[in-house]
């Protein structure tokens, strides 16, 4: 029995799989991704990825819309890109950034010395405005996993999260 998905390329997007390799190419750029997984087969035809499987387990099912979801991502992502805003929050000390290549520097956090760092994944652009971030890229994951980051590198610990709410928190995705 199993299931079929299909998914419908784009205008504009240049799709091709090599062995399991899936490479999506649009006006912001080429992203690639590695499609294998066991019982769950992915092809291009007519104008469409198709994510198919065989079997009824759930696992499969479950990865082949994982799978699906993937896809769809990337060609979003080669199409309009991914934007994540942030809002830089303080009540007690003015925080400092700083952009130092792959690193944003986060001073004064709490009054403390040492700058804290968040990396900064390659494939995203950094925007410091005045009390907030901007995070842009074609990769969802990479700019998905630099928001999270920069708010795990401003986690506050042994003090009470109700009267130190000082941070950088993401408030928008689009």
């Amino acid at each position: 029995m199993g299931i079929l998905r299909q998914i419908e390329i784009p205008p504009g997007v240049n799709a091709r799989l090599e062995g399991s390799v899936l490479t999506v190419s649009g006006p912001k750029g080429t992203l690639v991704r590695d499609m294998r997984f066991p019982q769950i087969d992915v092809r291009i035809a007519d104008g469409e990825v198709i994510v198919s499987t065989a079997s009824d387990k759930r696992r499969f099912l479950a990865m082949s819309g994982t799978l699906e979801a993937h896809v769809k991502g990337m060609f979003r992502g080669v199409v309009e890109g991914y934007e994540y805003r942030m809002k830089v929050v303080y009540s007690h000390f003015p925080i400092q950034l700083k952009l130092q290549g792959d690193r944003l520097e986060i001073g004064n956090f709490l009054g403390e010395k040492q700058p804290r760092a968040a990396k900064i994944i390659e494939g995203v652009t950094v925007r410091i405005g005045n009390d907030e971030v901007t995070l842009t890229g074609i990769d969802r994951e990479k700019v998905g996993n630099t928001a999270a980051n920069i708010e795990h590198a401003t986690k506050i610990t042994k003090r009470d999260p109700r009267v130190f709410q000082d941070g950088i928190y993401i408030t928008e995705r689009a």
